[in-house]
């Protein structure tokens, strides 16, 4: 299930992709790990990047909508999900240009202007990157409360007022997709900015990365009705969907860190003695790499289902603005904790300056905060609860969507809106059709979770206490999140012994979340009764273990090393 850059293989008959995959990790392998970490302490602007995607078209053959491009060129869910892999695995700045860029085309294709489409994709063939003008220094992602102004002028012009923070690209970019409100009937809009123009200024980086984060601002900067990409409730579905779409790649990012992390922790340990015995024989060290490896593949099957129901949506299936947050949320955190994980076997090993770990472990903690935070998925989440446990409904299967096509339902989605009517397929089925002991226990564990909410939900005040709301939200992603790794665990052939050992862990986790919704002052007393009955200690298993450690963890210790 793991990348590994010196033996890639992508099961897929799309050449055009293959040659963009070789010629990627070719041009970061040719760098090398020396280089890539000199220009990230340097903080230099990664020019050789661009200038390698403006030779490849590579932005313009993965970014631009089949009828907007040449033959081969579209914007399609699968090849961008294994492009993020690629970009995570090297340097998450490398990731960032791209991920922005998708930001800022987001709003663009959803328009209905025409010209401004066709010049989105004439840069795109001519190497450029996009940007997203969305945030504001004073109120963050509370576009409520934007105070970018447009201010009719007559003749279908108008003057843009205000400024914009924590813009990637914001310094390069020919086209920023810009959010703000018309001044005088504070309706939504979003308009086009260029860079270039005097009356654009930016300011600043607001970062200490390599990364241009830019805070830029438009003073009287004029905008015609030709600028202008969507009006009214338009523009607020439009940043709203552009979001739902670009958050995803967020677990992707974290995916390619953690692998590249993985790999080498696991050389460097088991390439070392201590205490007269090679560190991983070490019974600690072996348990930490497992959890790392069994959460890693997790995430990784994750992520693979969410892109598969985002190829599917339609207007009757939106299925995936579930899966979506899951990704963004949890598979980041779950990054998180692979890190933290290897880091304790590795110890000062993480902060060395030559090693491709001391930045992932800096990095690693921006992906759950960026695109809307933990607490504000989590919330995205609850809202699909109900549906989920007591509304179901019947679909087709969803096979492995790794089909060439455009992803075009992502550019007309409509309203974003009623979330709570979106009906799920039921969840059980793929849990009953597993067996393994800790699939089994995790089933009990769900039983209680949807009996708490059957005979002990929470009552109007705990519905707006977000401490609360918290801990139940992740109990409930819990849920999700092991929906998708079975289903993909079947599609992929992934071994029983490595389902069980990955709910091994799914277990503990949901003892962790109960153990604090019990914990919360305002729980009730039969939901402590409920949540203490959620507590539960896994299957262990030593054969089990041993057979994962020999057959599918210990043989990557020295599958993949970066060439200084």
């Amino acid at each position: 299930m793991l990348l590994n850059p010196h033996q890639h293989s992508l099961q897929h008959q799309d050449q055009q992709f293959q040659e963009v995959i070789q010629k990627t990790i070719a041009f970061f392998e040719s760098k090398g790990l020396q280089k890539v970490k000199d220009d990230d302490s340097n903080r230099v602007w990664y020019a050789d990047f661009l200038q390698f995607i403006k030779e490849e078209k590579i932005f313009a053959k993965l970014l631009t909508p089949s009828d907007y491009g040449k033959k081969g060129y579209r914007w399609d869910t699968w090849r961008i999900a294994h492009f993020n892999e690629i970009l995570g695995f090297y340097g998450l700045a490398y990731w960032y240009t791209w991920q922005v860029s998708i930001l800022g085309l987001g709003p663009i294709w959803m328009s209905e202007n025409e010209v401004l489409k066709k010049r989105a994709a004439d840069l795109l063939e001519a190497g450029e990157v996009f940007a997203f003008g969305l945030s504001e220094k004073a109120h963050g992602a509370d576009i409520y409360s934007t105070e970018m102004s447009l201010t009719p002028q007559g003749n279908g012009q108008y003057l843009a007022n205000g400024s914009k923070y924590y813009i990637g690209n914001g310094n390069t970019a020919k086209m920023v997709s810009t959010f703000g409100k018309m001044s005088d009937t504070e309706d939504y809009v979003v308009f086009n900015a260029n860079y270039q123009h005097d009356k654009y200024t930016c300011v600043k980086n607001v970062v200490n990365s390599q990364s241009y984060v830019a805070e830029y601002t438009l003073d009287d900067y004029p905008i015609a009705d030709e600028d202008i990409l969507h009006r009214g409730k338009e523009a607020w579905n439009a940043v709203l969907n552009t979001v739902n779409i670009g958050k995803y790649n967020l677990g992707w990012a974290s995916i390619g860190m953690c692998t590249h992390a993985f790999y080498e922790a696991l050389h460097h340990a088991a390439n070392r003695r201590l205490y007269d015995m090679q560190v991983t024989d070490f019974s600690h060290v072996k348990q930490m790499f497992m959890d790392a490896y069994t959460r890693l593949v997790a995430m990784k099957l994750v992520a693979l289902r969410a892109a598969d129901y985002m190829r599917v949506a339609s207007s009757e299936d939106k299925r995936y603005l579930l899966y979506n947050p899951v990704v963004k949320m949890k598979v980041t955190t779950q990054g998180e904790s692979v890190i933290d994980l290897l880091w304790d076997v590795i110890a000062a090993k993480g902060f060395e300056k030559d090693t491709f770990f001391e930045m992932a472990a800096r990095d690693i903690r921006a992906l759950p905060k960026l695109e809307g935070t933990v607490h504000v998925n989590i919330a995205l989440i609850l809202k699909f609860m109900g549906s989920y446990f007591f509304r179901t409904k019947d679909y087709p299967d969803v096979e492995t969507q790794s089909q060439a096509k455009s992803d075009d339902f992502l550019f007309n989605q409509g309203p974003a809106r009623g979330l709570g009517k979106i009906l799920f397929h039921d969840y059980s089925k793929v849990y009953k059709s597993v067996q393994s002991p800790n699939v089994k226990i995790f089933r009990q564990q769900i039983r209680l979770l949807k009996m708490l909410l059957m005979l002990a939900k929470p009552d109007k005040e705990q519905r707006k206490d977000i401490d609360f709301l918290m801990a139940l939200g992740e109990l409930f992603t819990l849920v999700v999140y092991g929906q998708l790794v079975l289903e993909n665990a079947s599609i992929y052939k992934v071994d029983s012994d490595t389902i069980d050992q990955i709910f091994d862990f799914m277990v503990r986790d949901f003892s962790q979340y109960a153990l604090q919704l019990y914990s919360k002052s305002t729980a009730t007393k039969a939901q402590m009764q409920l949540c203490s009955m959620m507590i539960k200690k896994p299957v262990t298993d030593k054969a089990r273990c041993g057979r994962v450690w020999e057959k599918s963890v210990f043989p990557l210790r020295d599958e993949y090393m970066m060439q200084a």
